[in-house]
């Protein structure tokens, strides 16, 4: 089978080129994962209907570090009346505030907190920070019954009313990614391979100044990375 190298990222080629495989290839695939993309979703449950699709967490995680940034530009905005600059709390903040927990000794974590307690007088930033940490936890939990369990709580807690509205937002998305979310405790799988290799062809690319011919692009995609496969390239014709 030759590389699913596609000239477009369009919905209906990825569509296009599933549906020509071989019939015991489709049904082989147990899980698809993907970021969340609707369109792409569809593309899964049409064509791949069998395959249980798995949200990926670096997607989930960086969507909860965004709600989070978006909580403390607001209430920086609210408490001083500008964008953060050099000697405010939240803006001294705000590299601490999207590591994790676990990663902070004993003077970091009190330099944080000391922080927020000076400019997020209504907690809603440490509100936000707590929920960006119960999600990763989440993701650090063996048990998959608890940890579908523990996104259950975590998502009606951010749709509370009286959470903040970025965080109101994040539960709403992740009700809508429910299952999908939590699937990744039955296979704990990502698309970290696949943003990897399009990183590389776009790499090529750049260093190619971009290509005309979408067939030399593939062969030299191949090429990049180390391991052709010699019986496709040389099947391979060039026009």
């Amino acid at each position: 089978m030759k590389p699913p190298i596609l000239p477009t990222r369009k919905y209906t080629d990825v569509a296009g080129w599933i549906d020509k495989q071989p019939k015991s290839w489709k049904e082989r695939i147990r899980f698809g994962a993907l970021d969340m993309s609707a369109t792409y979703a569809a593309v899964y449950s049409v064509m791949l209907p069998k395959a249980a699709q798995v949200v990926d967490p670096f997607h989930v995680i960086s969507l909860a570090n965004r709600s989070l940034d978006a909580v403390r530009r607001r209430v920086q905005t609210e408490q001083t009346g500008h964008r953060g600059r050099r000697d405010d709390p939240l803006y001294r903040a705000r590299r601490v505030l999207l590591r994790g927990e676990e990663h902070l000794d004993a003077g970091a974590t009190e330099r944080l907190w000391s922080l927020l307690a000076l400019g997020d007088p209504g907690a809603e930033v440490a509100i936000a920070y707590r929920v960006k940490e119960r999600l990763r936890e989440f993701y650090r939990t063996r048990d998959p019954d608890q940890a579908t369990q523990m996104l259950r709580e975590l998502e009606a807690h951010c749709r509370r009313r009286t959470m903040p509205p970025e965080i109101q937002r994040l539960g709403r998305t992740l009700k809508a990614w429910f299952e999908k979310i939590a699937n990744f405790h039955l296979a704990r799988v990502s698309n970290g391979p696949t943003e990897a290799l399009n990183n590389l062809i776009k790499r090529i690319k750049r260093i190619g100044f971009g290509f005309r011919n979408f067939e030399n692009y593939r062969i030299r995609a191949l090429l990049y990375a180390g391991k052709p496969n010699w019986r496709v390239l040389g099947s391979i014709v060039v026009r």
